[in-house]
């Protein structure tokens, strides 16, 4: 039989000095049916030029720069795979990940979304995730309300996911990865392999996580959430719960930097929970 083709997406902007470790590290999987998509969210740098070397080993997306949401999006749509695998341009992974993620899925046929285990490289020095950054296995909608606790590029999904559970958020800076987990865990188990087939690096200047606010975006998601009245009764006072201290936290931030107005707004949510 043929093996179902996977589709690997691959958004990047002004990352030229990390994008070839990510794409070799595509191209020398075990795997044998792989369709790379690469995304450029209109980069500056020398992108194009780099890229220039793997336009016949993958299919090349260029676009204004709008955002890493739009740039998944995109890839996702114009991808034809059976399994949709999803990476970030400054991680890369074991040449096993794909074969180890396909396997799981044939031997799972309910199983929509599994992830896999991480080494974390910050500053290029590989450091242990704190307790908290734990990865949990099946239902796991209660604990991935405080914070992610799903890696882009540690997933692989079946196509059927985004017809069920919608597309990246492309409103959102950041945590567009938080938001979607959310309402992909709300109803179904988010499955985990413990194989460290992910290398997920960090501590770099030009993380998006460094120029914006993660929890102003998390509150969005939450709020977007608890409205859509999707949540059974439970997770809805958990979700209202995890709200109300985020909002509390993040106002009194705000106000301590002299940004009332924007401070006794998110109190106020915070009270109205």
């Amino acid at each position: 039989m043929t093996p179902p083709l996977v589709s690997v997406i691959l958004p990047t902007f002004n990352r030229a000095w990390t994008l070839k470790d990510a794409i070799e590290s595509v191209l020398f999987q075990d795997y044998p049916r792989i369709e790379l998509i690469i995304v450029d969210d209109g980069s500056e740098d020398n992108t194009q030029e780099l890229l220039e070397a793997y336009k016949n080993k993958s299919i090349i997306l260029k676009q204004k720069n709008s955002g890493v949401s739009v740039a998944r999006n995109a890839g996702i749509k114009e991808s034809r795979g059976e399994f949709i695998a999803l990476l970030d341009s400054d991680d890369a992974w074991d040449k096993r990940k794909i074969s180890c993620q396909v396997e799981f899925l044939k031997q799972n046929p309910d199983a929509l979304i599994c992830q896999t285990e991480e080494i974390w490289i910050r500053n290029g020095k590989r450091v242990n995730p704190k307790f908290k950054h734990k990865k949990p296995s099946g239902m796991i909608f209660e604990p991935s309300l405080e914070l992610c606790l799903v890696s882009p590029s540690a997933v692989m999904m079946r196509r059927e996911l985004f017809d069920m559970k919608g597309y990246f958020n492309e409103k959102f800076t950041v945590c567009e990865d938080y938001d979607l987990w959310l309402r992909v865990s709300s109803t179904l188990p988010v499955f985990l392999i413990d194989k460290p087939y992910t290398i997920k690096r960090g501590g770099h200047e030009d993380q998006l996580s460094s120029f914006h606010s993660q929890d102003k975006f998390r509150i969005r998601s939450l709020m977007n959430l608890i409205e859509s009245n999707s949540l059974t009764r439970d997770q809805a006072k958990k979700a209202k719960k995890i709200l109300k201290k985020k909002c509390t936290i993040y106002g009194s931030g705000c106000i301590k930097r002299g940004k009332n107005k924007e401070g006794e707004y998110y109190l106020s949510i915070g009270r109205s929970v």
